[in-house]
């Protein structure tokens, strides 16, 4: 953005979402003067620069919802947005992959979105690493895959790697969290409906649980912090107790579940891989707040 011209012969700019201002001499300063706090080109470009931050941020979030709840996003909505340096910022060098006629994504011809065009459709670096694209008259949606659902996850990490990816969204190298064999027994009347790996972690307050939780984006309701999911069209969401008592008592965690828009339980060998990697990422960001004692005060 160009330099405009304000009082006391400075001059300001917007560098991304930064007020920059310069000096009659030209040298551009440190910060932007006190003296200059109210004037109407400063307030101006610090609202801009407000409104920016918090486009990206949006962007970012969409993303985000579309990969962990394992949406199509038509390759025109993509086109559409791609010249908006925020969107694009979100969205360049994600992997993604064509949805098949049934629904299915077919990742063995994914590759990391490197451009987007109306015409032909999405231009991307395949696993081979060769340039190609997908085109728009026989790709109309595309699936952001979330990383759990990645064959070879190690592998693909190592080759953004050597491409020198930077993902303004975390997919690849987000932490996937995997059902272990104990929870996967049986389904029927008695199994086993929560995990309680991340059960018993302490908080001083209750308050400093939930606000953790809210901060990390997740919604607390009825004591429990809940993440909204999709797995294979079906809506669902995880539930990880935090406590429900008075906001300045001292709380304990408990088991994290998972259920669909009836409010039914599941089976932990009913969860699917992104529902339970996703659950489990919640329950184990809360968790890592708590309070851990020392060996000595365990003993008191």
């Amino acid at each position: 953005m160009g330099w405009i011209e304000t009082t006391g012969g400075y001059a300001v700019a917007l560098d991304g979402t930064r007020v920059l201002c310069r000096n009659a001499a030209g040298r551009t300063l440190k910060q932007v003067p006190p003296k200059l706090k109210d004037d109407a080109e400063v307030v101006r470009l610090r609202q801009l620069a407000e409104w920016l931050g918090r486009h990206e941020r949006e962007c970012r979030e969409q993303v985000d919802t579309w990969l962990v709840r394992s949406l199509p996003v038509p390759v025109a909505l993509l086109a559409r947005v791609w010249p908006d340096p925020a969107w694009q910022s979100a969205l360049r060098d994600l992997v993604v992959a064509p949805v098949a006629a049934d629904g299915s994504a077919e990742t063995e011809r994914a590759g990391f979105l490197r451009n987007a065009d109306p015409a032909r459709g999405l231009g991307i670096v395949d696993l081979d690493g060769d340039s190609v694209w997908l085109d728009a008259a026989r790709v109309e949606t595309v699936l952001i895959p979330h990383p759990v659902l990645l064959e070879e996850l190690a592998e693909l990490r190592e080759f953004a790697a050597e491409l020198g990816v930077e993902q303004g969204a975390e997919q690849l190298f987000r932490e996937v969290w995997r059902r272990p064999e104990a929870a996967g027994g049986a389904t029927g009347r008695g199994a086993a409906q929560d995990w309680r790996a991340y059960a018993d972690g302490k908080f001083a307050q209750l308050r400093h649980a939930t606000a953790r939780a809210v901060s990390l984006g997740y919604r607390v309701r009825g004591g429990q912090a809940v993440c909204p999911l999709v797995e294979n069209g079906r809506q669902l969401e995880a539930a990880y107790w935090l406590g429900d008592d008075y906001p300045e008592s001292e709380s304990l965690t408990g088991s994290l579940e998972w259920r669909d828009t009836a409010g039914r339980r599941l089976p932990l060998a009913e969860v699917g891989p992104v529902a339970w990697s996703e659950g489990e990422r919640m329950a184990a960001l809360v968790y890592a707040g708590r309070v851990i004692e020392s060996d000595e005060e365990k003993a008191l």
